[in-house]
């Protein structure tokens, strides 16, 4: 017997239902960018994971849509790249969703892997020894790859940007201190209107000196551990005298960006204005 037309539509509905609903959204794309006239492929790669944070309205007025979200350039530390360092970074980013969406990019100077880390990506900013050597508590005359991660800096800029703000650990919240520096100085390619530093240092590089040859007018907050080994807090507190009023945020912990409580509450409070500010504008 031939089936009924009701039996026929009930039959077409369930599937049309369970098909629908097993469509599924990738939150994890990453916005690919490749730089040509290189040496390798530089990747931009956006906060994606973060798009439904982004269009949501948020709570109380204190942030709007993802127009209204403060937009910061993230630079990994050395022997990071940007996937790590987004992964590393998820608790700073769930603590701040109702202020910013981040954007991470690689550094462009590989670094050789060994047999402890094969198939990991390894990236720097600049090496201060030859054979992709780096090691930030000793003076050195040697500097490689500091050009071309201006350049990379540049083009995330061009095509990522406008960005609000700027992040780093580590080098790259020692790079940060660079980009803030020539933006002081002029140089139209960069206009960030706050900066955070986390274990950052001072350059001991020779090549660098110029960069802290005049004070550093804006806005920042340095975040630094009181048990951190790879980057001691007094490194990072020696590069509080190149800024003008710097804001600090310690912590009991060590080479890590901290994202708990009271951490989250000085992020807030340090973003805020430019929150207010954008949300005015917008």
């Amino acid at each position: 017997m031939a089936p009924s037309l009701t039996f026929l539509f009930i039959r077409w509905w369930r599937t049309s239902s369970i098909a629908s609903s097993e469509v599924q959204i990738d939150d994890n794309c990453p916005c690919q960018v490749n730089y040509p006239n290189r040496n390798r492929t530089h990747s931009a790669r956006g906060n994606c994971g973060d798009r439904k944070n982004s269009e949501a309205k948020m709570s109380g007025g204190a942030a709007g849509t993802a127009n209204n979200l403060l937009k910061i350039l993230c630079i990994h530390g050395y022997r990071q790249n940007a996937k790590a360092f987004r992964e590393k970074t998820g608790s700073l980013r769930k603590a701040l969703k109702k202020q910013a969406e981040f954007v991470y990019i690689d550094a462009p100077n590989a670094i050789s892997s060994t047999d402890n880390d094969e198939n990991v990506d390894q990236l720097g900013w600049w090496f201060s020894k030859p054979n992709q050597c780096f090691n930030a508590r000793e003076d050195s005359t040697f500097c490689e790859g500091y050009e071309e991660s201006v350049q990379v800096v540049v083009d995330a800029v061009k095509e990522h940007g406008p960005f609000d703000g700027i992040l780093g650990f580590s080098q790259g919240a020692s790079m940060v201190s660079f980009i803030c520096s020539l933006q002081c100085k002029g140089d139209s390619r960069f206009s960030f209107d706050f900066a955070i530093l986390v274990a950052g240092f001072k350059s001991l590089n020779s090549m660098h000196d110029s960069l802290y040859d005049q004070p550093i007018t804006i806005p920042t907050l340095h975040v630094f551990g009181d048990t951190d080994n790879v980057i001691p807090k007094e490194m990072s507190e020696q590069l509080l005298k190149y800024f003008v009023e710097p804001q600090t945020l310690g912590h009991s912990g060590g080479h890590f960006v901290p994202a708990s409580s009271p951490q989250k509450k000085v992020y807030v409070e340090f973003l805020s204005p430019y929150v207010e500010r954008k949300l005015k504008n917008s």
